[in-house]
């Protein structure tokens, strides 16, 4: 009775611990939703979430508490917290690992891709898209590999890798068209167009853009996605110069009754291309309202970006009108809100067009323009570098994992047999003891048995064989059991003889040779360590090895003068790159022009930094007429990039010189990247 009224207590007592959690979990997804209300504050929201954060980390439960984990995460995301945002997110991870939730892992790193898109880090973006995708496919979850396809495609297309773009959105396109996912195939065609337009192949993108329309007319529910698609339409004609047909795509979209309360946005954007498209159609008249028109809008949105785009506008137009004063000023605009929005395709276009406007300053810009386009050509095959490096050590892991999979069966199946073969040989062992053993025991019983037998014998003749018996006893006592004695007294005496000696002198060999390998080893050791610390070939040995490399090409002495007190491996590393190929190309052009004998490269100190001279007692030429190839411009862009100067010292006959003067004082960008 009383173990009865203890169950049932028990009972009762576990019952009300599950109801406690039930309301708790309730609770926290409450508390949850309460933060997803747009019309609270931020801070108001983010308190909520910290505190459903607080209770999420009291529950036992690692099934409810992932779940709930995932949710918050997602919510600060939602609300920009990066801080709160990561360390959920981490966390989240973290305990999906420990159960094995390989689902909540793609979707924390969607959550993660999904925080670095919206930080424009583009390869960070990708490389947790892939992650996801990678997980979705193993499970077969077509959908969702599909839709991160897509998202490393657009990922790839902000850093131009058009081809990657294209290849992983024809992927994505292949898994949604079984499915029938028209919402995501309208975004994947819309991606094929954008990416064809940049390529300029005009043509395909409107087959491509043409394409998203038949998808976006089968989405079921109400849209207005025609609206953007259409606005592209008249954008690829807007850039083929095809005006005429470009205007009505414009007109479209402004015709829907509410687009400009719906999406001022897209209204905006619309009618700067209209207004662009007619100002080039006619151009007698006066368009200047219509776009201030368009750039209120966009500034009571925020709009940075596309402010920069409507200003480039405006100040085409004025160009056409040729007002250039106002050109500049609205070109100058379009620069500044290029830059502020990271908007370097704009930025580098508004550099090209102050070049036409401005004459007097074309030289500055067109630097600044070489400079930019230069840094981000490298920023962007970095970035697809990264991606392509991000899917060959992803290939080269699985191989390597099925290696290693491989080689465990393997080490397996050794293993197994060994185990087996040591099992056998012990059982072998074993029986083979006991065998031994058996028989050494019916010895024995024989043995007794003799004696046995001959007991009784001699029982019969005690009298008469007592004196044969005691003489025999005696005899086998003195040549039998002594002699035996003996022997055994002899061999111990020669053991311990034979131990005492032989064994210090075995001793003795043995630590010399371990004293020998000691030595041997520390030898080894020390030659081991004094290679290790050599240093690497420096800077001037690579300028060394450079000319003794351009010598065999040119065939002319060389003579290589530096300061050999200054630590010319100090140098920042933009600068000791940028110096030596330019270097090279001074070498180059000694090679290709000057038709020298003799070459003098000379490295020196200055006041504020140092001074390369590379002197040819070649041809020579006329500075003030010879026009800049492509060398010369080299070494201009890369003299600019670390803030130095350069001169040529030239006459026909009379060789050349090439200085370059590059200051030791920390390199200013004119933008970041």
């Amino acid at each position: 009775m009383i173990t009865v009224i203890a169950l049932i207590a028990c009972n009762q007592k576990n019952k009300q611990n599950t109801d406690k959690g039930n309301i708790q979990v309730d609770s926290i997804f409450s508390i949850i939703d309460s933060a997803s209300n747009n019309e609270l504050s931020s801070k108001i929201r983010t308190e909520y979430l910290n505190k459903a954060l607080v209770g999420t980390n009291e529950i036992i439960n690692d099934s409810l508490k992932i779940k709930l984990l995932s949710k918050i995460s997602l919510r600060f995301l939602q609300l920009n917290d990066s801080i709160n945002f990561i360390k959920t997110n981490q966390q989240t991870v973290q305990l999906a690992k420990a159960l094995n939730d390989s689902v909540t892992i793609a979707e924390s790193n969607w959550d993660m891709a999904a925080f670095y898109r919206a930080k424009s880090k583009s390869d960070n973006a990708y490389y947790y898209f892939f992650e996801a995708q990678k997980i979705y496919e193993s499970l077969n979850k077509s959908y969702e590999s599909a839709r991160m396809l897509y998202n490393m495609a657009v990922a790839q297309a902000d850093i131009k890798d058009y081809t990657g773009s294209e290849i992983n959105t024809i992927k994505a396109i292949e898994i949604l068209k079984p499915l029938n996912k028209y919402r995501r195939l309208y975004n994947c065609y819309n991606n094929l167009g954008s990416i064809t337009k940049e390529l300029k192949d005009y043509d395909r993108a409107l087959e491509y853009y043409n394409k998203a329309l038949e998808y976006q007319k089968k989405i079921q529910e109400n849209n207005s996605l025609d609206l953007s698609l259409l606005n592209n339409i008249g954008v690829v004609y807007l850039n083929q110069g095809n005006y005429q047909k470009a205007v009505p795509y414009f007109q479209q979209v402004l015709d829907n009754k509410d687009i400009l309360k719906k999406q001022p946005k897209l209204y905006a954007l619309a009618l700067n291309n209209l207004t662009y498209g007619k100002s080039k159609i006619f151009s007698e008249s006066d368009f200047s309202s219509s776009f201030e028109k368009v750039i209120q809008i966009q500034d009571s949105l925020g709009e940075v970006q596309h402010l920069s785009r409507t200003h480039y506008c405006f100040a085409d137009y004025y160009l056409s009108k040729k007002d250039s004063v106002q050109a500049i000023a609205q070109i100058k605009m379009a620069l500044g809100y290029s830059k502020i929005s990271s908007n370097n395709d704009r930025f580098l276009k508004s550099l090209q067009m102050l070049s036409k406007i401005d004459p007097s300053n074309s030289s500055y810009y067109n630097q600044q323009y070489i400079a930019l386009n230069d840094s981000l050509q490298q920023v962007e095959r970095k970035s697809r570098n990264k991606f392509a490096r991000i899917r060959f050590e992803t290939d080269e892991f699985i191989a390597e994992n099925q290696l290693l999979e491989r080689e465990k069966q393997l080490w397996t199946g050794v293993a197994i047999s060994i185990l087996l073969l040591g099992l056998m040989s012990y059982i072998i062992l074993d029986q083979r003891s006991k065998n031994q053993k058996l028989r050494f025991q019916q010895e024995q019983q024989a043995a007794n048995q003799e004696i046995f037998n001959l007991m009784l014998a001699q029982k019969q003749k005690l009298e008469e064989g007592k004196k044969i018996e005691q003489k025999r006893i005696s005899e086998e006592l003195h040549d039998g059991v002594l002699g035996k004695m003996l022997g055994a007294r002899m061999v111990l005496t020669g053991l311990n003889k034979r131990t005492g000696e032989e064994a210090t002198v075995e001793r003795k060999k043995a630590i010399d040779a371990l004293q020998e390998v000691e030595k041997e080893v520390r030898s080894i050791s020390h030659e081991l360590s004094h290679a290790a610390y050599q240093n690497i070939p420096n800077f001037i040995h690579s300028v060394k090895d450079l000319l003794i490399t351009v010598q065999k090409t040119g065939k002319f002495e060389y003579n290589f003068v530096y300061n050999e007190t200054f630590d010319w491996d100090s140098l920042d590393a933009n600068i000791k790159i940028n110096v030596y190929r330019m270097i090279q190309e001074s070498l180059q052009n000694c090679v290709k022009h000057a038709d020298c004998k003799n070459v003098i490269v000379e490295l020196s100190k200055t006041d504020i930094g140092f001074m390369v001279k590379i002197t040819d007692d070649g041809k020579g030429f006329k500075t003030n007429s010879r026009k800049k190839g492509i060398g010369l411009r080299n070494i201009s862009s890369r003299i600019e990039k670390i803030n130095g100067r350069y001169a040529i010292d030239s006459a026909p006959g009379k060789g050349t010189t090439i200085s370059l003067e590059v200051p030791l004082i920390p390199q200013k960008e004119y933008i970041s990247d």
